[in-house]
């Protein structure tokens, strides 16, 4: 992968769909990375000579593609963090679940024909194992994580979910979900059994923000990869249909 599809561009804001299976950024190693590449598409397109400023204001996990939002400036970087620290950036994924059972382990009933159901959580990470996990309220380290989520469509034992964080906690659809008997399609970490040609079936489908410097909330959308079509096509249209 050579480019970004960039979703959206201003002075300000740069938006683009990150791929599966490439990191947002550097984690201390030398390997390819969606800001980069989106530096790289700036310094090409402006012909700037020198080092290209890109705020990392959100990240998404490597396996996961979707809405990936940076800054341009440093004061939007400012802004936009804020946003997104204060819970204000209305974030949307969808996700491709296998469920283990008919029904979920979990403390509250999931509606399964439309209606939303709540995820509330508490959890920890596991340094040793390098993992988090589902936790109580007392445990050394424990944070809070609320999701609100809704079924999507259905086809046989495999279910298309969308997911609105009210917290930005680290894996916390992931464990979220997997701690319910609800393992992402492909995400191995947390206990799936089915194989994903590329990354796990999680998407960031829409972001939706106030503009760091206008007076205007800015909507983005980013459509399922490809691999989601060849893999799910009839979860999909379910979807559309429905």
């Amino acid at each position: 992968m050579a480019s970004v599809r960039v979703l959206y561009e201003d002075n300000h804001c740069l938006a683009v769909g990150k791929p599966a299976g490439v990191a947002t950024t550097h984690g201390g190693r030398s390997e390819l990375t969606v800001d980069q590449l989106a530096k790289d598409f700036l310094k090409q397109k402006y012909r700037k000579p020198g080092r290209v400023f890109l705020g990392i204001v959100h990240r998404l996990d490597k396996p996961v593609s979707g809405v990936l939002l940076f800054a341009r400036t440093s004061k939007a970087a400012a802004r936009l963090s804020q946003q997104f620290r204060e819970h204000a950036v209305e974030k949307v994924y969808w996700a491709v679940v296998s469920p283990r059972s008919q029904s979920p382990a979990g403390t509250r009933p999931l509606a399964m024909n439309g209606g939303e159901f709540h995820l509330d959580d508490w959890l920890i990470h596991d340094d040793n194992a390098m993992m988090v996990r589902a936790a109580t309220p007392s445990s050394p380290g424990a944070v809070a994580a609320s999701t609100v989520g809704r079924v999507l469509a259905r086809d046989g034992e495999t279910w298309l979910i969308e997911l609105r964080p009210k917290t930005g906690r680290k894996h916390q659809l992931r464990v979220q979900l997997a701690s319910r008997g609800w393992p992402i399609v492909g995400d191995r970490k947390y206990g799936s059994r089915r194989k994903f040609p590329q990354g796990i079936a999680l998407h960031a489908v829409r972001l939706n923000f106030r503009h760091p410097v206008r007076d205007e909330t800015i909507r983005l959308h980013a459509d399922p990869p490809e691999t989601w079509t060849n893999e799910f096509g009839r979860l999909l249209h379910l979807a559309k249909t429905r």
